[in-house]
């Protein structure tokens, strides 16, 4: 018994990372599809496309579709620098503006 329920436990594990593979060959997502690849729940995507925060497609009113390449880029906005990076633009700030 206790071997059947390993075997269901890892077999329920490759079905989750095959569909984790499948969903990364997706060209364009559906809602739940996207609330998966962004972690995110229903709701909260429910109010980002509301309120106009993400691309998304609605061709014919009522399901929402996303590129996955342009919840990418969303994802990606608004870089933090780290403090190595500021400490070097600052250095270099300070190089070049040097008063004479």
């Amino acid at each position: 018994m206790q071997t059947d329920n390993l075997i269901l436990d890892k077999l329920t594990e490759i079905a989750s990372k095959l569909d984790e593979q499948n969903l990364l060959q997706k060209t364009v997502l559906n809602f739940g599809e996207a609330c998966k690849y962004l972690d995110v729940s229903e709701s909260h995507l429910y109010k980002l496309t509301s309120t106009k925060q993400i691309p998304h497609f609605c061709p014919q009113g009522k399901k929402l579709y996303f590129k996955r390449t342009e919840l990418d880029d969303w994802l990606q906005r608004n870089r933090q620098s780290s403090a190595d990076e500021i400490d070097a633009l600052a250095t270099e700030y300070i190089l070049k503006n040097k008063r004479k």
